[in-house]
């Protein structure tokens, strides 16, 4: 196989290849590299490219059977390998176990050969860091990859692997998918585990996936990545088949409630309205009943949720830098994370112990605003991809924590919401915009309904098809 024909497949293409004895695993690992080589010193994505990636192993026959994957440098773990969370205080620490998520992983056929850049502490919407520098957007090299999952969409999009681990505490897989034109789902909470340490993670506010290409590479992932572990305080309701199987199931009618509306303080760009309308009509001839919907929450909520959980990210970090033996300091962490680190710090007590109450209540609005619909339709972001650096980095000096804490809350202001409310969302990339960059459309299904996100997704991918479009870096591209 030649890497120019690696980069026309999905994962679930390359899959079918193996299982057909067409190429072997081995060989998608050297093609895998070769693509790496060729375009990751463009858009630095990839931190590492493990020295051993010829020996990495993974179940034969799994869906994902012999895929190239790359794991974000933050969440999942794997024993023995560096996980450095972007961040000069954690700089060549190792984990010691494998997370639930990677022997998932492993069990599904997955190769991991490698770990993607990510924003200090998975904590910006900005591809870029001071441990490990900028990481540019395949389509604009000058714009950000979105965050915190930037490296892992930058490489899926520039075609090193056809699928890459991430995790989204407030649209972490979204924001990169929107921005780098893939497919980013961060499915409900208890959907996929955190075990056997990180169960309900930031209050079951936060959970790992992957970003892709296609809705059946999605598809599949959800049914290599789903399950329980013990110790997880609930089990979600499981599928009742396979996900793969709902690609295949026909859409009821369902009830769209569609944001046309600005739900934060960034203004909604022309273009992404436009696509939001175009996406709305699309469902409406579908045969859905489309209706309008007003933001189902305010805010300042939101941010004062943001600014309650510092407490108890603060007290975290503490611990991790003690077990390292490290310091917290200016040498250690970017300007805006020392300053979350040191409000949050400084907090009085009695603030941090009401996020579950802020939580709940948030939730409750949530849920009432929005009980008469199926699916919300929603823009993934208000604007296309930024130019890096800006109000929303960490390595900006000039901001106060609570300046910082309300522009993340702008620019996700349709994200973060569901990370809340625990609501499975999806990102697809349904449009361009004039200069060329991705467009993502949101859609929102009911708590534990991933199947029929499925279905919508599948159906608005055959309706407004995206792989067509390619990005001006790309590998295997002469």
């Amino acid at each position: 196989m030649k890497l120019s024909e690696y980069v026309e497949y999905d994962a679930t293409g390359l899959a079918s290849l193996v299982k057909a004895g067409e190429v072997t695993p081995l060989e998608l690992t050297r093609i895998a590299r070769q693509a790496h080589d060729e375009v990751n010193p463009r858009v630095n994505a990839v931190i590492e490219f493990y020295e051993d990636a010829e020996t990495v192993v993974g179940a034969d026959g799994g869906l994902f059977h012999g895929v190239p994957f790359l794991r974000k440098d933050i969440g999942g773990t794997e024993a023995g390998r560096l996980q450095e969370k972007g961040s000069r205080l954690f700089k060549g620490h190792r984990s010691n176990i494998d997370s639930f998520f990677f022997r998932r992983a492993q069990a599904g056929g997955l190769r991991c050969l490698g770990r993607t850049t990510t924003s200090e502490l998975g904590s910006s919407p900005m591809s870029q860091s001071i441990l490990n520098g900028i990481t540019g957007n395949p389509w604009d090299l000058d714009r950000t990859a979105g965050g915190s999952s930037g490296g892992s969409a930058a490489a899926v999009t520039a075609g090193i692997t056809p699928i890459a681990s991430g995790s989204d505490g407030g649209g972490s897989i979204r924001i990169p998918g929107s921005w780098c034109g893939l497919v980013g789902l961060n499915p409900s909470r208890g959907r996929v585990s955190g075990g056997p340490d990180n169960q309900d993670a930031s209050f079951g506010c936060s959970r790992a996936f992957v970003l892709c290409r296609t809705v059946r590479d999605m598809a599949a992932a959800l049914d290599i990545f789903s399950g329980p572990h013990p110790g997880d305080p609930f089990i979600i309701v499981q599928a009742s088949r396979p996900y793969v199987e709902e690609l295949s199931q026909p859409t009821d009618h369902l009830r769209v409630g569609v944001a046309r509306t600005s739900w934060g303080a960034v203004d909604l760009d022309p273009e992404v309205l436009e696509t939001v309308e175009a996406t709305a009509t699309l469902l409406q001839e579908m045969g859905h009943m489309v209706t309008d919907i007003d933001r189902p929450y305010e805010p300042e909520d939101y941010s004062r949720i943001t600014f309650a959980g510092r407490n108890s990210a603060a007290n975290s970090l503490e611990a991790a830098a003690r077990a390292m033996g490290r310091t917290i300091s200016s040498d250690t962490l970017e300007p805006g994370n020392l300053k979350r680190y040191e409000y949050g710090r400084d907090m009085p007590l009695f603030q941090g112990i009401e996020l579950p109450e802020a939580l709940r209540r948030m939730r409750f609005r949530v849920g009432e605003a929005i009980q008469g619909f199926d699916i919300l339709l929603t823009p993934t972001l208000p604007t296309v991809a930024l130019p890096h650096g800006g109000i929303y980095s960490a390595t900006n000096p000039t901001l106060s924590a609570e300046e910082i804490t309300e522009a993340d809350t702008a620019i996700c202001q349709y994200t973060g919401v569901f990370n809340v409310t625990g609501q499975p969302a999806v990102s697809l990339p349904l449009a361009q915009s004039a200069g060329g960059l991705p467009i993502g459309i949101q859609i929102v299904g009911r708590f534990g309904d991933e199947a029929t996100l499925v279905r919508v997704a599948r159906d608005l991918e055959e309706a407004r098809p995206w792989r067509h479009r390619l990005p001006s870096v790309r590998a295997g591209v002469s």
